[in-house]
């Protein structure tokens, strides 16, 4: 039997790309406790690099493989409402810090406009594809419609978010530990401006408040980013 008669009942059975999916990330979970969170054995690093080895070796197209691990993607949105419940037991702190917080908001939202616009130009990049880093910062749907919207290219935004998130869960909380940051209001909406979802994922796993304020940073940054960036890009040099 040929490779492709015994993979089609794979693809005849989608369900199974959901089961791997789970099961690699649980697996990436656990090295990951057991190396005592060392950054960049990150579980969504970990499970991305497993299940995209499995489908290069398998020869699985990744429709095929969407196609089964479908109903996570319908799982984002109930998720990131859910974020409102550990936001609502922070409802008091929230408002005692609007002000500090809105001014990072701001810097952080522009910051992460201007460095993706910045160092794509500076390699030489094409415009198009200038369009597609921009919106790196924010939550996938929301960069995805945003690159479409201005002339970029979706498919390519997606990936870079992902990249993004994984950086930016591995990186920030080692980076503000080093700047003696250690504060979880900080520490999560640093992690939520930075890396939406997978960083809030990651503020999460330091603790509830931290979880809070990256989710709320995470809303906020794609509402901010929507409004700035066709500011940003009319100034832009092209």
């Amino acid at each position: 039997m040929n490779a492709a008669a015994w993979l089609a009942p794979l693809k005849a059975a989608p369900l199974l790309w959901l089961a791997v999916t789970a099961f690699a990330y649980l697996l990436a979970e656990k090295l990951y406790r057991h190396t005592r969170h060392f950054p960049l054995l990150h579980p969504v690093l970990v499970a991305i690099v497993l299940v995209a080895g499995l489908l290069l070796v398998l020869g699985v197209p990744y429709p095929d493989y969407f196609a089964g691990a479908r109903p996570l993607h319908w799982l984002l949105g109930p998720a990131t409402v859910a974020l409102a419940v550990p936001l609502f037991d922070n409802l008091q702190r929230v408002r005692s810090l609007l002000a500090p917080l809105m001014i990072a908001l701001l810097v952080g939202g522009v910051v992460g406009i201007v460095s993706a616009l910045g160092l794509a130009h500076l390699f030489g990049l094409s415009w198009p594809v200038q369009l597609s880093f921009a919106p790196k910062s924010v939550t996938t749907p929301i960069a995805m419609a945003l690159a479409e919207h201005l002339g970029g290219l979706p498919a390519l935004t997606a990936n870079v978010v992902i990249i993004t998130g994984v950086v930016g869960a591995v990186a920030v909380v080692p980076l503000l530990r080093l700047l003696r940051v250690d504060g979880d209001v900080e520490r999560g909406f640093a992690l939520g401006v930075a890396a939406h979802g997978v960083g809030t994922a990651r503020a999460f796993q330091l603790s509830p408040t931290a979880g809070a304020f990256a989710g709320l940073a995470m809303g906020l940054n794609g509402v901010w980013t929507s409004v700035v960036l066709p500011l940003v890009l009319a100034f832009w040099p092209h």
